[in-house]
């Protein structure tokens, strides 16, 4: 994932100026499993005009608990490109994915961190 911001900014490596390389990256890393790296493979291909492909990794990438990828997804539903089923279907994977990673482990250190001066 790193290596397809560093790609797509020119950090250390010469920019990518066709997006290539830098997608080839997002793509590895998006089947390795990172929600981000999925949602910008997803922004990509909306830049590129292929809509359909975008919905299909935003929508992977909210079953993986990405909360930008659901409000891409949002908005498509207003332009008619994503079925209310379908968006569901998202949110309710989203939302399993969130749950998977709550525990009263996590609870208390957030809390600590609120209490301690925290943001």
């Amino acid at each position: 994932f790193n290596l397809s911001l560093m790609y797509r900014n020119g950090q250390c490596i010469k920019k990518d100026k066709k997006k290539e390389i830098c997608k080839f990256h997002l793509e590895e890393a998006a089947i390795g499993g990172h929600p981000i790296a999925r949602n910008n493979l997803a922004c990509q291909e909306e830049e590129d005009g292929r809509l359909d492909r975008a919905v299909k990794h935003w929508v992977i990438a909210a079953n993986l608990g990405n909360d930008v990828s659901l409000r891409s997804l949002r908005k498509f539903i207003k332009k008619g490109l994503v079925g209310k089923e379908e968006y569901a279907s998202a949110l309710c994977g989203y939302q399993t994915a969130v749950d998977a990673t709550k525990s009263h482990q996590r609870e208390a250190a957030k809390e600590f961190y609120e209490t301690s001066g925290g943001e």
